[in-house]
């Protein structure tokens, strides 16, 4: 069974093909799987397990006629839990949102996994409207990092991260508008892709349009190419998105010799751990021996918060905006803090935020002109721990403290990666964020396949 549940996307297709492997048994491995380890953790929030045997049937009954649906037929799957799903709830985590609200139809990124084949555990767990790096709510309590119990797994999708490292399905969809694919990612020790802005179809109405994405979350980068090659195909909802590239998984173990990357190590901007600055360090040296060209350079941006806040700030008063007085004070009081400056913020700021956008994205086009990658850190500091306020006391200087270098490219809109590169001392994972021009997620993701043949990622024992 454990043999089962750690099984990739493409070698579980690889065995429904030939006959080795059955969706239903699979997928009765997995909810197991869920069943032992999901009460610790506290990844899913809600499951259809009646609803993804039923699909694993059917996924059976097609492989068994050699008629696969598609290129994920019978693999098990999570969608956050912000993101909908016909007929199940989509409450953001949030009192704001009745019980009672059900979807009226699947959101894009359901509909192309679901068209290709996947099967549908359930929804993960995230914090309320997806605002903060780690995942805690009123509604659904403390997720846990399977690393430690003790520590938090990142968020906003932390659930997905933390079901991923526990082998509670094989893909699992994230969205990221300040790090929230990457930083659990990280967290947890398995890879994270957030896609360059719009590559992926999204309902355009959504109020974090402008900086967020969804992307995978997976044990390989294999997955994370197959998973991309669903996800990005058109969706009429989005007319906006980008046209889909050619395969993702093309060319993805043909390595990086001859590629120029830049490694910045960021300690300009704060202070870091000194075994994560070790990890990345030897991650840089890892590139060089793996034959690509690493030069350390600092693409030249300060701080990005405050641009980031007059984006982010108004939006959660968009999600407040209708809210009732007693919605409002069941909510996590700092998000409310937070709708309440952004509903206070000029629309020059906004506008000015616009300008600042494309001054930075320039300059880091500008950047990629000289390197083709970007290496540098996601966090600065390996997980900590869970249930912590950060927005206590010390208000938004914390952040500037452990998220400074993932929200700057969601405003320039790069896609950019979360790679595990090692263990601290205690057995925590540690990662390295590799970035890159606009449209260049495939890139990305052979130099992250790269790495991971030469230095395996782990798995939490």
């Amino acid at each position: 069974m454990t043999d089962l549940v750690h099984l990739s996307a493409i070698d579980l297709t690889a065995g429904y093909r030939d006959g080795a492997l059955s969706p239903v048994e699979v997928t009765k491995a997995v909810f197991d799987r869920i069943d032992a380890r999901n009460e610790g953790v506290n990844a899913f929030i809600l499951l259809d397990r009646e609803g993804a045997l039923k699909q694993a049937e059917k996924s059976e009954a097609r492989w068994s006629k050699c008629k696969p649906k598609g290129p994920l037929d019978g693999v098990p799957l999570s969608i956050k839990e912000h993101i909908d799903v016909k007929g199940w709830p989509s409450r953001n985590a949030s009192p704001v949102i009745p019980e009672t609200h059900r979807a009226e139809q699947d959101a894009p990124v359901t509909a192309r996994l679901r068209g290709a084949g996947g099967i549908i555990l359930g929804k993960t767990a995230t914090p309320e409207f997806c605002w903060k790096g780690v995942t805690d709510s009123a509604l659904y309590g403390v997720s846990r990092n399977p690393w430690d119990l003790d520590k938090t797994p990142g968020g906003s999708s932390g659930g997905a991260a933390a079901a991923c490292a526990l082998g509670m399905g094989a893909l699992h969809v994230g969205t990221d508008a300040g790090g929230s694919v990457r930083i659990p990612a990280a967290f947890c020790g398995v890879f994270g892709l957030k896609p360059t802005q719009n590559r992926v179809p999204h309902n355009p109405g959504g109020v974090s349009a402008l900086i967020s994405q969804a992307g995978p979350i997976t044990r390989t980068v294999a997955d994370a190419a197959l998973m991309m090659n669903v996800i990005t195909q058109p969706d009429i909802r989005d007319p906006l998105a980008l046209p889909p590239d050619a395969d993702f998984a093309a060319g993805l173990d043909d390595g990086v010799r001859g590629l120029r990357m830049a490694f910045w190590d960021g300690v300009r901007l704060i202070p870091f751990d000194p075994e994560v600055s070790q990890a990345l360090q030897g991650a840089a040296e890892a590139f060089r021996a793996l034959g690509a060209e690493v030069v350390e350079a600092d693409p030249g941006f300060d701080s990005q918060l405050a641009t980031f806040l007059a984006f982010w700030q108004p939006m959660t008063a968009r999600y407040l905006e209708n809210a009732s007085d007693e919605a409002l004070a069941a909510s996590d009081p700092f998000l409310v803090r937070s709708a309440q400056k952004g509903a206070l913020q000029p629309i020059l700021r906004h506008y000015q935020a616009m300008a600042d956008r494309g001054a930075l994205a320039q300059l880091m086009a500008r950047f990629h002109q000289d390197f083709d990658l970007l290496l540098c850190p996601v966090t600065p500091v390996p997980p900590f721990k869970a249930g912590r306020g950060i927005y206590g006391p010390e208000g938004e200087a914390y952040k500037r403290t452990w998220t400074p270098f993932t929200f700057p490219f969601n405003i320039t809109g790069q896609p950019a990666a979360s790679v595990p590169c090692g263990l601290t001392k205690s057995g925590l994972p540690i990662a390295l964020q590799i970035v890159g021009p606009w449209r260049s997620e495939a890139l990305i993701l052979r130099a992250a396949r790269a790495f991971e043949a030469a230095h395996p990622f782990a798995l939490p024992a």
